[in-house]
């Protein structure tokens, strides 16, 4: 899955993320108002190219962002035969959690807020996680996210939570109106017209993008 990283996806990074440590890619535009932590879905990485395009305009509204893998090499090659590690939330959450440690402890970001995109298996992950670090977390976004499988966690959240999700998505659209139910925080869901799980369309994804950008420079830029 390796390639060679282009510039404007940011520096290289490694990440220890609990017991293990895990490769990264660290944008910062100048002045930063927040850092974006993306965990990626079931199935992809920090090279998925849905999330490197929401990730550029989060940086070009000022944001900085950090794509990571969640899995080791190892897992992954598990995974593609097993499809098992993909799906074991609290492990992903783990490894959030190890990363947003990583960033409070990193000195280009340690002042920064932190926010978490979430997407598919990933949005359930990031919303586990963020109950264990409420005073790092100052925003959440989910796209095409299985937040349901966050569990009892989604009434621990504190972080204002926005739910993003394809008006075909049908079946998804009723699990994230369930779990919006159990969020206790301030949290909103947007359903883009027309789009599918992936927001494939033209024009769906670079709105998922502006809705993520919106959400987060609201609550992640210092009063």
């Amino acid at each position: 899955m390796d390639r060679p990283v282009r510039e404007e996806e940011g520096t290289p990074v490694r990440v220890s993320a609990g017991p293990v440590t895990v490769e990264g890619n660290l944008a910062l535009p100048a002045a930063a108002r927040g850092i974006v932590l993306f965990a990626h879905g079931s199935g992809s990485s920090r090279f998925s190219p849905r999330n490197r395009y929401v990730a550029r305009m989060l940086q070009e509204g000022g944001l900085g962002t950090l794509l990571i893998d969640l899995l080791t090499e190892e897992e992954e090659r598990v995974d593609m035969r097993t499809r098992e590690v993909r799906f074991d939330i609290p492990l992903l959450a783990e490894r959030l959690v190890g990363a947003i440690d990583w960033l409070q402890e990193y000195e280009a970001t340690r002042a920064l807020r932190i926010g978490l995109f979430g997407s598919s298996t990933g949005a359930a992950a990031a919303l586990m996680a963020a109950p264990r670090r409420p005073d790092a977390i100052g925003a959440i976004v989910s796209r095409g996210g299985r937040p349901d499988l966050a569990g009892a966690a989604l009434q621990e959240v504190r972080a204002p939570t926005l739910l993003i999700v394809g008006g075909r998505d049908t079946v998804v659209i009723t699990l994230n109106t369930q779990a919006l139910e159990q969020l206790t925080a301030e949290k909103r869901l947007e359903i883009v017209p027309g789009a599918t799980h992936l927001f494939e369309e033209p024009g769906a994804l670079e709105q998922v993008a502006a809705l993520a950008r919106d959400w987060f420079q609201q609550h992640l830029t210092p009063s």
